[in-house]
């Protein structure tokens, strides 16, 4: 009989640890899921500010058609890429157009001195460290996700019931640098 209530401890105790780990799988998703809403809220907010810029930099600069051109198609690109990847790609597209840019507003100081520019500049800039706020919150639940789908013994849980690793939100090589605003 004591034989008998030993299987059946050993049993609850394995079918407690399954239940708490796939909870604690299926929180970790769930706190990924949660961390890419927030890039995406900033990445919105980025995409709403940035035609805006381009008509307040079009008044001072008509004959930049290249640049504003290219800072559009970019943001198009970037508001329909599908997954991380794809996302990051479009993203540091954008980042570099935006550079572009601003490297043109340089050149002409009324630009610098307007008050809609230079608010657009520090809505931007707050977006811009909001976003990476965010992708480090995203890349850190990713980080947290994937070592407890590998480790052992969760990764056997993890493994019956199909739990994927996620990717990291990254910029590619030479995409590094915030985007440069300046007054």
């Amino acid at each position: 009989m004591s034989l008998l209530y030993i299987i059946a401890g050993i049993v609850g105790v394995v079918l407690l640890w399954i239940v708490f780990a796939y909870n604690s799988l299926i929180s970790l998703v769930n706190q990924t899921k949660n961390a890419w809403s927030d890039i995406d809220v900033q990445l919105k907010r980025r995409y709403d500010l940035i035609p805006n810029l381009v008509e307040t930099v079009k008044g001072y600069a008509k004959h930049e058609k290249g640049v504003f051109e290219e800072v559009t198609k970019a943001r198009s690109q970037a508001m329909s890429a599908k997954g991380v990847e794809e996302k990051g790609a479009a993203e540091n597209m954008l980042t570099g157009a935006l550079k572009s840019l601003f490297a043109i507003a340089e050149n002409y100081p009324t630009l610098q001195a307007s008050e809609n520019f230079s608010k657009l500049q520090d809505e931007l800039t707050d977006t811009e460290n909001n976003i990476e706020a965010s992708r480090r919150f995203y890349n850190a639940n990713v980080r947290d996700l994937n070592t407890k789908i590998e480790v052992f013994p969760t990764n056997i849980i993890a493994g019956l019931f199909r739990f994927q690793k996620q990717e990291f939100f990254q910029a590619v090589p030479g995409e590094k640098e915030a985007v440069k605003v300046s007054m």
